[in-house]
């Protein structure tokens, strides 16, 4: 005769690292990691943005969601060749959400991607969370890219994610162990819309996020850069009440 049957104790919630900038789509991504039940560790950069105030942003957000919260100083300002990270390179601004779609072309030489398009950002944030994840023994590492609407920026593609998971799991120890390493980007295929509604449901604090490219000194946001006004369309399709604090109450 068998004894009652006893259930085996669970391990911990397995460890995740999730890009946080402190934006929209990537506290997006923050509460979908939780709510898949990772435990997660917020990674943030400071880059040489010109826009830091959105580390303000992440800070507030890891905290209120109880997660670590890392934040890493590397010096892409030194390479230069974004509106993001230079001065002297102005960020492109527009009447509304349809100027900007037209100005598809006024890129640097004429090309589609933009002028805030910083080279390799996401190249150089991945590889630091894959370094995060492998040191803590985490298989899975969350980034809140979006290929729809994306801004034209080529790191930004499903194409490019595959190719860079593909990659770490050739050039880690974890990996040649057997223990594969997956790059989650739940947003890729969404709307900023259906976004902002998956993140209204997981109950997302969107006030709390910053998403503008050149914002007041008091962290308001500009209301005519391109982020701004993808943001704005997003809360405007949505049917969901944008929670952003413009400058001078001046809206998209």
């Amino acid at each position: 005769m068998t004894g009652p049957l006893v259930d085996e104790p669970e391990g911990p919630p397995p460890v995740a690292v999730v890009l946080l900038s402190g934006g929209l789509d990537s506290t997006t991504c923050l509460a979908i990691a939780r709510a898949e039940g990772f435990t997660p560790v917020a990674l943030s950069f400071r880059y040489g943005q010109r826009h830091t105030h959105e580390l303000d942003s992440a800070r507030g957000v890891a905290d209120a969601a109880g997660v670590e919260h890392l934040v890493v100083d590397i010096d892409l300002g030194g390479i230069g060749g974004s509106a993001l990270l230079d001065e002297s390179i102005a960020v492109p601004k527009h009447v509304d959400a349809e100027a900007m779609a037209a100005a598809v072309g006024d890129g640097p030489d004429g090309s589609d991607i933009p002028v805030t398009y910083v080279p390799a950002r996401n190249t150089v944030f991945l590889a630091h969370a894959l370094a995060l994840a492998e040191a803590r023994g985490a298989r899975d590492i969350f980034i809140g890219v979006n290929a729809v609407d994306y801004s034209g920026y080529p790191d930004c593609r499903p194409e490019y994610l595959a190719a860079f998971e593909a990659m770490a799991n050739l050039a880690t120890r974890a990996a040649v162990e057997g223990h594969r390493l997956v790059i989650h980007a739940p947003l890729l295929e969404l709307t900023k819309a259906e976004i902002i509604r998956w993140g209204v449901a997981l109950g997302v604090d969107y006030a709390a996020t910053s998403t503008c490219y050149d914002p007041a000194p008091d962290g308001a946001a500009c209301g005519h850069c391109d982020a701004c006004l993808l943001r704005a369309r997003g809360f405007a399709e949505a049917d969901v009440i944008d929670p952003t604090r413009y400058a001078d109450r001046a809206r998209p």
